[in-house]
């Protein structure tokens, strides 16, 4: 992956909140939900925000205590975790076009909260419920309209 990357959420197949800095995902195709706090959600916040990766280490950096190094291939890890179960991918056509809305931080805090390695946490404990939402269950026209069948 390059460092100028961009990546997009997959709204095609996720629905995510963020809920008192934790962030939620639903995969809605397999009913798979999953949990990113603390740095994670940081780094989500990012990716959402038209980051590219150099600017999300950067921010990430500047943000909590920790080593660069430790920063960087973290970063990078999650963000291979978040493609690898289809949450983001690579922006691609007009999408690439860098379109960030981030403005990185350059005051000084006085003190920084330190770096913990973001975990992507993943649960298939309910995949039989979300899976019966009925918002699988239309078409583009969105819901509560059903989705005619063929």
């Amino acid at each position: 992956m390059s460092e100028l990357t961009i990546f997009t959420v997959n709204l095609s197949q996720i629905a995510h909140e963020t809920i008192d800095g934790e962030v939620v995902i639903i995969h809605l195709k397999s009913g798979t939900y999953y949990s990113l706090q603390n740095v994670g959600a940081s780094i989500w916040n990012l990716l959402e925000n038209g980051a590219n990766v150099t600017e999300i280490i950067a921010q990430i950096t500047h943000q909590y205590e920790g080593n660069r190094n430790e920063i960087e291939n973290a970063v990078n890890r999650l963000i291979s975790e978040l493609q690898e179960e289809n949450l983001i991918e690579a922006a691609t056509g007009e999408d690439h076009i860098h379109k960030s809305r981030l403005k990185i931080a350059t005051e000084v805090h006085a003190e920084k909260p330190p770096f913990q390695t973001p975990v992507l946490e993943k649960y298939d404990d309910m995949q039989d419920l979300l899976l019966l939402d009925p918002i699988h269950e239309v078409d583009e026209t969105g819901w509560p309209h059903r989705q005619e069948p063929n």
